[in-house]
């Protein structure tokens, strides 16, 4: 769907992946079907899903729909390969989480399948406009390597997911639904992507405490 072009079906598809992947780790507690080769599976299945499939939506938005600056004329057929450092932070993003016994209630930087879904939301929502206006092309690279970074950093983000069903101990996850579901009624599927920027601000702002504690030592 991606190298077709068809942004809206990419989202789609990357939705039901994500979906999946929430779902996979109910799936093993009930069948009681623990394996260290379907955690490595799990990871290679994320880098797919949230790595090289929004990757390709991304190279094909920067080659089909970017306008470059001129500038970069001699580089234009260069330059969407950017898109495919997305898989490639994935992979050390999920390496690093199979290593990282810290990472049960917290992520440590932004996980992949937020990373994933914010990129074929961008996609959807911009393959539009980016044909027309120049300014877009430094957004969606300065994207591509914040975002990269953000999966590597150190940052404390929130689990998406809700044990218990019960507002205390669950704000976060629901001030980020509430605000999902209005940037979505708002600006539709690129609410998503606004979406996932709350949440890294969110946790950013959530995780003071981290920084404080990081300046003391």
């Amino acid at each position: 769907m991606a190298f077709q072009g068809n942004f809206t079906a990419v989202a789609i598809w990357v939705a039901v992946a994500a979906l999946f992947d929430f779902l996979d780790g109910m799936a093993a507690r009930i069948l009681k079907a623990y394996s260290a080769i379907g955690k490595e599976l799990d990871s290679l299945a994320d880098v797919v899903s949230f790595g090289v499939a929004p990757a390709s939506a991304v190279f094909i938005l920067l080659r089909d729909h970017s306008l470059f600056p001129g500038y970069l004329d001699t580089g234009s057929l260069f330059i969407p390969y950017l898109a495919f450092l997305i898989p490639v932070f994935s992979a050390l993003r999920l390496a690093r989480f199979n290593i990282d016994d810290r990472e049960t209630t917290t992520f440590m930087g932004l996980p992949t399948p937020a990373n994933g879904l914010f990129w074929v939301s961008y996609c959807c929502g911009l393959h539009v406009l980016t044909s027309e206006k120049e300014y877009l092309f430094y957004i969606t690279a300065g994207a591509i390597f914040l975002m990269s970074l953000l999966m590597v950093s150190g940052i404390p983000m929130f689990s998406l997911k809700i044990k218990q069903i019960r507002l205390k101990g669950n704000e976060r996850q629901l001030l980020l639904i509430l605000l999902m579901i209005a940037f979505i009624a708002i600006w539709g599927i690129i609410g998503v992507a606004f979406g996932i920027v709350s949440y890294i601000v969110l946790s950013i702002v959530l995780s003071s405490k981290f920084f404080a504690s990081e300046s003391e030592e």
